[in-house]
């Protein structure tokens, strides 16, 4: 045996370290270079546009949790999308922390203590803007932010205020899809006829189009005060004082009172099994039982990629279009717990009675609406949702909303906040109303969960919200679609009345098939169906915003 010296010894040594570390680095190179087409390898926001996608990244960049980045996003989505979301509306939260466990914190408004008498004979019979201070709810929207930041939280609650001050403050070119919004006569009248003209008109009264800039001086002054003093600004100080104010010279009934009774609900998210994938929804009186009993019933059609060719295709689609019908018989349980405790939705998840309404899917034809028990209501839009996940693989799904486009169309000028027209949410039902009631709500921020894919993901578009999340769903779990694909593929809604209507670029050859199995095909313009997710699957993290509210999603 040859005996190296000293110095050869050390030199082997050093050899061999440097030759270890060389391939570790090599190793991580290469698994970072893995997360190819556009995926990231650390975290990912999803929200309604690039610009807020970016202000929820950087807070994770900076350390941030994924509650940190979901805030920011909102705040910045406030601004950039003001139609959907804001701090006079509400939010639900579904939240996974670092251990794994899920829980749900519903900021929804609530009825204020005092409103109008039969306020429900104000409903309308036939698709309308809903406005007016009748219909406004207690805001919830900043309390929710406050509960779910206190904590998760890592990063001070004033920085998450910073970037949406500025561009608040500075303006910003009218956002392309709030331009968009803004150029449809419907929606301009509203504009030109409420006070919102403050905001969104020139001196001439003519609406902000491509190219204007769009400023929130108030309400970043409003959002200063409430990122140095907290979120009591608005529940027991001077910026609720105002915003009183401002509700009751409109007509409204909001007091004080209601903003600091204003309290959170907390609850344990309700899990449900789609065969290898677990799935956390929030409970009523969101519509997280809903979905679930859509994607319930699907799963027993052991659905394949084999499931979208040829006659299988429209067969698929007919099912769908089925267990939907069926969902709208079952929105009448969706009511707030706390006050109606008579209702219980739970049994939407039990695998026994998606079998019994799988088995009562005829394939050859659809039935008449008394066979789904099926109760006609108005449709509403609006609304945004945002998904992250973070380095440390906690994970948020919110949604957010002041209810409607533009919520009651009430602005409050002293603090610059859009209130909602949440009480209409009521509208076909509920045949009543009581004081401190979350109204029933389509919304479903949802957490899956499989050996080794983490799925983030919810939507927009009020009564579309249900049929957008359960299709992106289905077309990603089970029919083999990217998340891209899966999100961008049209939809086809079925409304209240079981009538369909299909997006633009919707395959004819099943619109055919559908109208063949006796479906009623109905005409419709008006797609406000927005899914936002970010799923992560071998260590790298896809992330998708919808591109039909021309979304983009950021990451790193």
């Amino acid at each position: 045996m040859v005996k190296l010296k000293s110095w050869e010894g050390r030199l082997v040594v050093c050899m061999g370290l440097f030759c270890a570390a060389t391939l570790i680095c090599l190793c991580i190179y290469f698994v970072e270079q893995g997360c190819s087409g556009g995926a990231f390898k650390h975290a990912a926001v999803s929200a309604d546009s690039r610009i807020c996608s970016d202000i929820g990244r950087d807070m994770l960049h900076q350390g941030g949790s994924a509650v940190d980045g979901a805030i920011a996003a909102l705040l910045c989505t406030s601004v950039i999308n003001p139609q959907s979301m804001g701090l006079g509306g509400g939010a639900i939260f579904t939240i996974r922390d670092k251990s794994g466990k899920v829980k749900v914190y519903n900021s929804r408004e609530t009825v204020p203590k005092s409103f109008k008498a039969k306020l429900l004979n104000d409903c309308p019979t036939e698709f309308a803007f809903i406005t007016g201070s009748q219909w406004i709810g207690v805001p919830g929207e900043l309390r929710g932010y406050q509960h779910v930041h206190q904590l998760y939280g890592q990063l001070p609650w004033a920085r998450l205020f910073e970037p949406t001050i500025k561009l608040a403050r500075g303006g910003t070119p009218v956002p392309a899809y709030l331009t968009h919004l803004l150029s449809i006569p419907l929606i301009g009248s509203l504009i030109r006829n409420s006070a919102l003209c403050q905001l969104f008109c020139k001196q001439n009264k003519t609406i902000l189009g491509k190219g204007d800039i769009l400023k929130f001086p108030k309400l970043a002054e409003t959002m200063e005060t409430i990122a140095k003093q907290g979120a009591d600004a608005l529940y027991t100080g001077q910026i609720g004082l105002d915003l009183v104010q401002d509700v009751r010279e409109a007509g409204g009934t909001l007091t004080m009172e209601d903003l600091r009774s204003f309290r959170v609900q907390v609850a344990d998210a309700w899990p449900i099994s789609l065969g290898k994938t677990r799935m956390h929804i929030p409970p009523p009186p969101s519509g997280g039982a809903v979905l679930a009993f859509i994607l319930n019933v699907m799963k027993g059609f052991n659905l394949t990629s084999n499931s979208m060719k040829g006659d299988q295709r429209i067969q698929t689609y007919h099912r769908f279009v089925e267990a939907a019908k069926f969902a709208n018989g079952q929105k009448h349980v969706i009511r707030d717990p706390a006050i109606n405790c008579a209702k219980n939705a739970s049994y939407l998840l039990d695998g026994a009675y998606a079998d019994e309404i799988r088995g009562r899917i005829s394939a050859d034809r659809t039935h008449n609406n008394e066979y789904y028990n099926a109760q006609p209501l108005v449709e509403r839009f609006g609304t945004t949702h945002v998904s992250v996940l973070a380095e440390d693989g906690s994970a948020v799904s919110v949604t957010s909303t002041i209810n409607q486009m533009f919520g009651s169309a009430i602005f409050s000028p002293r603090t610059g906040i859009i209130l909602n027209n949440e009480l209409a949410d009521f509208c076909g039902r509920a045949d009543s109303v009581t004081a401190g009631e979350q109204p029933p709500s389509s919304m479903a921020p949802a957490i899956l969960e499989s050996s080794g894919e983490t799925l983030v993901i919810g939507g927009s578009g009020g009564s579309m919200i249900t049929t957008a999340v359960a299709l992106s769903v289905m077309n990603h779990l089970w029919l083999g679609m990217s998340l891209q694909e899966a999100i961008a593929a049209p939809v086809v809604f079925v409304d209240s009345k079981n009538k369909l209507k299909f997006e633009p670029g919707f395959d004819k050859t099943v619109i055919a098939g559908l109208k063949a199995l006796g479906h009623h095909v109905e005409d419709w313009k008006y797609f406000f169906n927005v899914v936002n997710a970010v799923a992560e699957q071998h260590g790298c993290i896809t992330a998708v915003s919808d591109r039909r509210k021309k979304g983009q999603a950021s990451g790193y």
